[in-house]
């Protein structure tokens, strides 16, 4: 799955407990007619990805939905989703780096654009020396 959009935050690098768990996480706001702002973790070693983006910055952000359980100390069950980023791609460079498509040379079964009168045309066609 993908998420596009605007950087609206990024925190810095957390960790937790003795494992040395990282967590980072970014919010992108969607550019659509009723704006979302999307909470997405990056985990491990996956925290390094958000070291060259900033805020504003366009992006597209591929995720991997995820859900837990959890069963609180009085024995209630509760459900939790997160979105977990592995990879971003920045749109703004994608625009200014792309380059742009070279326009095709007519091919050789194109004809050129036809001057005059059709008469004048078939002479120039018989001067060819093939």
């Amino acid at each position: 799955m993908e998420v596009s959009g605007i950087i609206k935050f990024i925190d810095e690098t957390k960790t937790y407990g003795e494992s040395g768990f990282r967590k980072r996480e970014l919010v992108v706001t969607t550019e659509e007619q009723y704006p979302q702002h999307i909470l997405i973790e990056f985990i491990q070693d996956n925290v390094t990805l958000l070291d060259s983006f900033q805020l504003g910055q366009r992006v597209k952000v591929s995720i991997n939905l995820r859900g837990r359980e959890w069963t609180n100390p009085s024995g209630e069950t509760r459900y939790f989703n997160s979105l977990v980023g592995w990879k971003i791609v920045s749109m703004d460079e994608a625009n200014t780096n792309a380059t742009p498509t070279p326009p095709m040379p007519p091919s050789e079964n194109t004809s050129a654009p036809t001057t005059g009168n059709a008469s004048e045309n078939k002479e120039e066609e018989d001067d060819l020396p093939f």
